[in-house]
């Protein structure tokens, strides 16, 4: 009876927890749509929690045209959907040599890749503004691609590694015999076997690259060339910030990270699960 009875409490001292984690972490969106439904006046008027007292839906459009968002969302998409891809490959390829290519420093390779993900972005941001500037590649897709892959590799090696090593190595043995080569082995049995950590990285690095504003603040000064972080930042007058419409484009901003996690959902929980297991 006393097991029951502590299994019952600790089952609801969970359920107690995950309700106040999901709080928090909604109270904010709650608080972000309301101010995004408010007249300027409504807003200065009462509390930023106050329920609006009309909906001002046309927000949402005013936003949409005067920020400019359909550019800079097409800038980002651009960005997130050719780095992205271009990412996990490189890693993938780098994490299937470290898990399936046996040499004798393979885990100070490994090591070295962890190392960058030590080192603060903000300390490589006058080296890398002198490198662009040699290279002509301010205000380029090529440029902020580089970086931003730079920055992605030593996370997507982790996560892959992670996952591959999970991996039955008898599959390898059965591929030779069969004939495959080691891009053989890649390409039609550990990439296909490894989809959900790539799903899974895929979430994790479209969502950064979406959000990314410190190096797109920096390296990316062309208006027309602009991210949707840096562009949010239309909104901002001289003495003002326009919070309404400045809220209204976040929300707008986010849908398509939602659009990529609820279509790669299903495969989040096992990525995840074998790149901690690995």
């Amino acid at each position: 009876m006393s097991e029951h009875r502590s299994h019952f409490i600790v089952s609801t001292m969970r359920y107690v927890y995950v309700v106040i984690l999901a709080v928090i972490f909604i109270l904010p969106i709650i608080f972000i749509t309301f101010t995004a439904l408010k007249s300027n006046a409504d807003l200065l008027t009462n509390p930023f929690y106050a329920f609006p007292e009309k909906f001002q839906w046309g927000n949402f459009g005013k936003a949409w045209e005067q920020g400019k968002l359909g550019m800079y969302m097409k800038n980002t998409a651009v960005i997130a959907f050719i780095k992205v891809p271009i990412g996990i490959i490189i890693e993938a390829l780098a994490a299937y040599a470290l898990t399936r290519m046996f040499f004798k420093w393979s885990t100070i390779v490994f090591s070295f890749f962890l190392v960058g993900m030590m080192i603060p972005m903000q300390a490589t941001l006058v080296p890398l503004n002198i490198l662009l500037n040699k290279l002509n590649l301010v205000n380029t897709y090529p440029g902020i691609f580089l970086i931003y892959i730079g920055f992605g590799v030593p996370f997507g090696i982790l996560i892959l590694r992670g996952f591959f090593r999970t991996i039955p190595k008898e599959l390898d043995e059965s591929a030779l015999i069969d004939g495959c080569g080691e891009l053989g082995k890649f390409f039609r049995i550990i990439l296909p076997l490894s989809m959900p950590a790539i799903a899974t990285l895929f979430i994790f690095d479209f969502m950064a690259t979406w959000n990314e504003f410190l190096l797109a603040q920096i390296f990316i000064t062309k208006d027309s060339m602009r991210t949707i972080t840096t562009g949010l930042l239309a909104f901002r007058g001289e003495f003002t910030v326009d919070y309404t419409l400045l809220n209204a484009g976040v929300l707008i901003s986010i849908i398509p990270i939602l659009a990529v996690y609820l279509s790669l959902q299903r495969f989040f929980v096992a990525g995840l699960a074998g790149s901690v297991k690995g």
